[in-house]
């Protein structure tokens, strides 16, 4: 039993972690690419992201990666008020020469948009910019190391449809682990 209840409470502290991931940054101050190392640059991007409306960025290779027939690849991850974010997902690029443009809809209540390139150089190899890190573009609404912020911020959230508020998910998996403990407890207490 000892085990099993062990399991159960580090599944149920990992479902808890992704609430804490936003507090490491500043909340509103979009991140974008900086310096000579980075292989493009930013043509456009909507900043701020607003909930349920397309957003859009473009970037531009340089004439380097071009000629050298380096290819990118556009990665973006969706983070959420409640600490959630979605795997992130290679988003298909329109392709125009040397710029590269994607858009996304993103969904309620959501704080960022993070979003990196991913560079494959003419002999397959790649290279993630920013490295080990994202990009990101704050939404019009946010919450961030318990202060709320943006555009459209109220002072205690943002005007929601709370059927689409995210979360409940975490919500029905933690309840139903501790269901499952009990479960587990009281069924091992009836063997004995």
């Amino acid at each position: 039993m000892a085990k099993k209840g062990l399991v159960i409470l580090i599944a149920l502290a990992l479902l808890t972690l992704p609430s804490t991931h936003g507090a490491a940054i500043e909340g509103g101050k979009d991140v974008n690419p900086e310096g000579d190392d980075v292989p493009f640059s930013v043509v456009d991007r909507d900043s701020p992201s607003v909930d349920k409306v397309k957003w859009s960025l473009a970037i531009e290779m340089s004439q380097e990666a071009y000629d050298n027939g380096t290819t990118f690849e556009i990665i973006t991850q969706v983070c959420t008020n409640d600490g959630v974010c979605d795997p992130p997902a290679v988003i298909e690029s329109q392709i125009n020469d040397r710029v590269h443009s994607i858009s996304i809809t993103p969904p309620s209540d959501h704080t960022y948009v993070n979003w990196r390139g991913k560079a494959t150089d003419a002999d397959g190899n790649n290279t993630n910019y920013p490295h080990g890190d994202w990009f990101k573009t704050w939404s019009s609404c946010w919450y961030n190391d318990g202060n709320w912020g943006g555009a459209s911020a109220l002072e205690e959230g943002c005007d929601i449809d709370d059927e689409d508020t995210p979360g409940f998910t975490a919500a029905a998996s933690i309840a139903a682990l501790g269901l499952a403990m009990i479960a587990i407890s009281r069924r091992e207490s009836y063997q004995k």
